[in-house]
């Protein structure tokens, strides 16, 4: 059973499970091979290293913007410093991990395309997810409603978001082909946090997609 409640530092609202875990969290962990070495960029108040930590055994670590973020995951024993995406991955050397990960924190970066190449450089795998700006509710309040739209994933005013570069899902499939990325593996999820069916156009998964979720590699 699915169902909405309110969300850590990095979401107002999402998908969870009866349980209480963030569906596309889930979708993300089931993409890192057991015992991997992960680094999750921009990791909140590590709800993912935590699930990653219990359900993959990964040797995780985690880098986070707000001080906030970093205090929530030190209470918790996460090894997570505070560090900035846009500027501090490039201090990080060539394959130092198996797995890259940044949920849904690309949108809030100055320079998508050179953090989504850090990641590329710094892990075997990179996997990354964002709401997707191309959603039919998104495209309604704007073509319509004439206003910077406010939902679930989106859920901030305009002068006072973090996020900076929205996209769709078709703008990151063309960011990964600029930026050199193999995409291994995609998921896209509805409102709820149900999968969208593979074999269907691409259109339909940018319409019909609140959220998606890649794993990549060079390519």
């Amino acid at each position: 059973m699915l169902k909405r409640i309110e969300r850590d530092l990095t979401m107002a609202e999402a998908a969870r499970t009866s349980g209480g875990a963030r569906i596309d969290l889930i979708v993300v962990a089931e993409m890192v091979e057991h015992g991997a070495k992960v680094l999750d960029v921009g990791c909140g108040d590590g709800e993912l290293l935590r699930l990653l930590a219990e359900t993959r055994e990964v040797d995780g670590r985690g880098i986070e913007l707000s001080r906030e973020g970093v205090n929530e995951c030190v209470a918790k024993g996460l090894a997570v410093i505070q560090g900035d995406a846009d500027t501090d991955l490039a201090d990080y050397p060539d394959d130092a991990f198996d797995y890259v990960i940044l949920s849904q924190t690309l949108q809030a970066t100055r320079q998508p395309r050179v953090v989504l190449e850090h990641m590329l450089r710094i892990g075997r795998h990179a996997i990354v997810s964002f709401p997707n700006f191309g959603h039919w509710r998104i495209r309604l309040q704007v073509g319509l409603g004439g206003h910077m739209p406010h939902t679930d994933n989106l859920p901030y005013a305009w002068y006072e978001t973090p996020n900076i570069h929205f996209c769709s899902i078709k703008d990151f499939r063309q960011l990964c082909q600029v930026a050199g990325a193999k995409m291994e593996r995609a998921v896209a999820l509805n409102a709820w946090g149900a999968p969208i069916r593979l074999k269907v156009p691409w259109w339909v998964w940018n319409l019909f997609g609140e959220q998606a979720v890649f794993l990549l590699s060079r390519g």
